[in-house]
């Protein structure tokens, strides 16, 4: 296929997929969900079913917001490899609004629920931590992130807007191009590169955003649970595991995503070698900024602070503390350590599930240990409703943005076709053979 078909085939299929599997999913988990967790919210477990609705609020708020990182990072770096799949990342962005509302929630009724009272402390820090500095700071920030993400991604997607509008139909030709006249985008080179001096404006703008308030975060729904133990370190340790969460969830989006919109041949091993060399390396970051921390509270020997980790890592929790340590380092780290597990979507997809799963273990040690009033790990109804509640709406906030935007970016994707075409020139692809291109690439 030439460039030019492959243009044209590009601008034709990125609002071609159903995305079915998200859709029903998401539907069935949001009803079983609400199903679940309202009689618990009502009834005695209110306590169990407050603390997991935190949990899960923690983690698919890391998902989102740490996927739109990757695709601000991939912005500052210029990376041209991940043009047919960034688009997946940047997809969550319509989570935003459903964690600002369990963010209101949490500091709303669920506040009693989950926070201790903050008595016996120093006057600063127990005015640090009253409820209204804890809710303002956080919905400043969470406000800020949150628009800023939405811009970001906005600004990414209007050219990629006006230039499939010429081969949609109907309502959706209609809202495109009424959305590029808004902006005053009509393609030329100019408003490109107006454009594209915008989307590198605003994505160091939201990576230093998201460390504020991700590490703000961090301090407020997790280290405030238990006031006399702190942390220097753990704003840094939440918001690199949710960038690791959002480049392990890339996986799974982009192979899934790239099925259903028929370009699975444009995600070639590749991409999925490079893509798994980041999943990876943050792995192995995961791990030192998790024994940074460690070594320092427990060098240190103060009671107030090694009590957090100890009660982790000995008693009724050690299992858990256990399977974390093993799913989000150990398992990706062996299992991602050679070239072909990267390369192969089975392996790679496993490993990706596999430390999922366990950063949801990692959020739910963090919180629960300091909060739970039973002597050890407890998951029942109260606790999976929320959990349920929350991954339907996550994949329900996913559909519905791949039914509204293109899914691929033509103008992203011919940069990684074209650079694939060339890639004899590079000297940085020595573990590629040239099978690891696309079908079109090789020759």
């Amino acid at each position: 296929m030439t460039v030019a078909a492959q243009r044209e085939r590009l601008l034709n299929q990125p609002l071609g997929g159903r995305f079915g599997l998200y859709l029903g999913l998401g539907l069935v988990l949001t009803v079983g969900g609400l199903g679940l967790l309202i009689p618990a919210l009502l009834g005695a477990h209110r306590d169990r079913a407050w603390h997991l609705f935190l949990v899960n609020w923690l983690f698919f708020t890391s998902l989102a917001t740490g996927s739109i990182a990757v695709s601000a990072v991939h912005k500052i770096a210029n990376a041209k490899w991940s043009g047919v799949i960034i688009r997946f990342a940047q997809a969550n962005v319509f989570f935003l609004p459903v964690s600002f509302a369990g963010f209101l929630l949490i500091f709303g009724p669920g506040y009693h629920h989950i926070f201790p009272e903050m008595h016996g402390l120093s006057h600063g820090k127990e005015l640090w931590l009253s409820r209204p500095w804890m809710f303002w700071r956080l919905f400043i920030g969470l406000g800020a992130l949150y628009t800023i993400a939405f811009r970001f991604i906005w600004s990414d997607l209007l050219p990629d807007v006006q230039a499939v509008a010429g081969h949609a139909t109907g309502a959706v030709r209609a809202r495109f191009e009424a959305w590029a006249a808004r902006a005053r985008y009509d393609g030329s080179a100019e408003s490109l590169a107006r454009q594209e001096v915008k989307v590198h404006r605003m994505a160091p703008i939201y990576i230093v955003t998201y460390a504020f308030v991700m590490t703000a975060i961090a301090f407020d729904c997790i280290m405030a649970l238990q006031p006399h133990w702190f942390s220097n370190l753990l704003g840094g340790f939440f918001f690199m595991g949710a960038f690791l969460a959002g480049h392990m969830l890339l996986v799974h989006t982009s192979m899934y995503g790239s099925n259903t919109l028929g370009f699975s041949d444009l995600v070639s091993p590749k991409q999925r070698h490079d893509l798994g060399k980041l999943c990876f390396g943050f792995t192995v970051f995961w791990a030192y900024l998790m024994w940074a921390q460690f070594l320092v509270i427990w060098y240190g020997n103060l009671p107030e602070e090694t009590g957090f980790v100890f009660a982790r890592l000995w008693g009724p929790w050690m299992p858990i503390g256990r399977a974390v340590f093993l799913g989000v380092f150990l398992i990706p780290f062996i299992g991602l350590l050679g070239v072909k597990p990267k390369k192969t979507k089975l392996t790679l997809g496993l490993f990706a599930a596999i430390s999922l799963v366990a950063i949801w273990l990692e959020r739910y040690l963090l919180v629960l240990p300091s909060v739970t009033r039973l002597p050890g790990p407890a998951f029942g109804m109260p606790e999976l409703g929320a959990t349920l509640l929350f991954a339907g709406l996550f994949l329900l906030a996913y559909w519905f943005f791949t039914q509204r935007y293109p899914m691929v970016s033509p103008r992203l994707a011919m940069i990684t076709i074209e650079g694939e075409l060339h890639h004899a020139e590079s000297m940085f692809d020595h573990d590629e053979a040239e099978s690891d291109y696309m079908p079109e690439a090789q020759h």
